[in-house]
């Protein structure tokens, strides 16, 4: 693992040391795993000027460069698999297993834009006379800059800038602050590959508030992405509108996980072990309201009692884990409160919910919640299964909905017709029906309503670095 471990900002295909230093913890062990260096306002400023030389050399580049430069990072990546599992797994605290999964998820993201660069398509319009001739035509939107979150370390990295330097635009990267390793690993196996000096930089800093404001703020930064809380999300829109950036947002959700009655039981159960438990549940698609049809309640939690029982939680390093740390101490609190909020209002708790020590969470099942639970309106992000009876479908669609978020949504049923009527009803920008894994690089990730703007994956995500130009000429 060693050999991609970096402890500084990567500048300008450089890496930037400061004096100011904070460190990187293990969240099993709550020890430290490396010192790293605070990026300054200079290195802030060196990032972006480094990004607008780099858009300069890159925007002439065509599309077959950058789509081999992409594969040629893909490779890399897929070469380091395991290394950058291992990190993931030391900075982050997820299985192994899972480390090794996101890697290859992540990498899918570089091999798909690296064909998507070649088929950035432009129109040609009928005339409405003889006179002209119209087209339109796609060029890159210019330096972007990104922050991401700690939940998915390599994955919402490539993810955005992938996509980014398909179109032909240079990056500035803010990682989280509890997981920048992987990102620093990334932006040198970048370069390695070819990236172009400048258009793909890393700032690490704990200060996300100042180093935010600074990129918002920047008129050289054209568009913004970022992927966090709705809160931090629409702070961050307010900051972009003074230059009219272009943004993308992936925000928070609050899933709904629907069982039906005509469901096949056996499989509705492991679509929601899936949904619920990856990554600890600790992501913003991950089942967080899981609604029963009231004449299958006591059948579905009498099979899914055990399997959650039997999951293992222990240091992701360990054989045979199943959950891993929390991110830290704090989040571990968080969900120890909105528990204890439900159970204090009526809820009856299915688990053994003593303390493990440190940010170590055993999996719990929450019965009978309501909606004037915290528990219901909040993302747990935690191994917690909350569960709410409904009889009717009207009713629980309507329970579904009756949030402000709107990122994804699951349910399960083998009538078709009501398959068909509760997709279309759901207002969610993702649908997994009898399916508890919907992410795919090839298919449009986001949300609606206050979960977000703009999408990631598919050819969408080619075209949220795009700017289409209009040519009208007179012969």
């Amino acid at each position: 693992m060693s050999n991609l471990i970096f402890c500084d900002s990567f500048i300008d295909g450089e890496f930037y040391k400061t004096n100011e230093h904070f460190s990187v913890n293990d969240p099993a062990t709550q020890q430290s795993i490396i010192e790293v260096s605070d990026i300054d306002e200079q290195g802030v400023n060196s990032a972006i000027t480094a990004a607008k030389g780099a858009f300069v050399k890159l925007k002439n580049t065509n599309a077959t460069e950058r789509s081999e430069t992409l594969m040629r990072w893909y490779e890399l990546v897929i070469k380091h698999k395991q290394t950058l599992a291992e990190l993931m797994t030391k900075e982050q605290g997820k299985p192994l297993k899972e480390s090794l999964g996101e890697i290859d998820y992540g990498a899918g993201f570089i091999k798909w834009f690296a064909e998507e660069a070649k088929r950035s398509y432009g129109d040609v319009i009928p005339p409405t006379d003889n006179n002209h001739r119209l087209t339109s035509f796609k060029q890159p939107v210019g330096v972007v800059a990104g922050i991401t979150p700690w939940n998915f370390p390599v994955a919402m990295v490539t993810r955005k800038v992938a996509p980014a330097y398909a179109a032909g635009c240079s990056f500035i990267l803010k990682p989280s602050e509890h997981t920048p390793l992987c990102a620093i690993a990334l932006a040198y196996l970048a370069d390695q590959a070819g990236f172009v000096k400048g258009a793909f930089n890393v700032l690490v800093s704990q200060d996300a508030k100042t180093v935010g404001k600074m990129l918002t703020n920047s008129h050289i930064v054209r568009k913004f992405t970022f992927t966090g809380s709705t809160g931090v999300g629409s702070q961050l829109l307010k900051q972009c509108a003074d230059t009219v950036k272009r943004t993308s947002m992936e925000l928070g959700g609050n899933a709904p996980f629907i069982i039906f009655d005509n469901a096949d039981l056996d499989d509705a159960i492991d679509g929601l072990m899936a949904a619920k438990f990856r990554n600890s549940g600790q992501a913003c698609v991950a089942a967080n309201r899981i609604f029963i049809q009231r004449s299958i309640l006591d059948e579905v939690l009498s099979k899914i009692t055990p399997k959650v029982a039997s999951l293992k939680v222990a240091n992701g390093f360990e054989e045979d884990v199943d959950i891993g740390p929390l991110i830290y101490p704090k989040a571990k609190e968080k969900v120890q409160q909105l528990v204890q909020d439900a159970l204090d209002k009526g809820a009856d708790l299915i688990g053994d919910n003593s303390s493990l020590g440190g940010s170590f969470q055993n999996p719990l099942i929450v019965t009978n919640v309501t909606t004037e639970m915290d528990i219901y309106h909040e993302e747990v992000f935690g191994p917690v299964l909350t569960v709410i009876p409904f009889d009717e479908e009207a009713e629980v669609l309507s329970l579904a909905n009756d949030v402000p978020y709107g990122l994804a949504a699951y349910f399960y049923s083998q009538n078709l017709k009501q398959v068909y009527r509760i997709s279309e009803g759901l207002e969610f920008g993702m649908i997994g029906v009898n399916e508890g894994v919907i992410s795919n690089p090839v298919a449009p990730f986001g949300g609606v309503k206050q979960s977000g703007l703009g999408r990631e994956g598919g050819h969408q995500g080619l075209n949220e670095y795009l700017e289409e130009k209009y040519v009208c000429i007179k012969i």
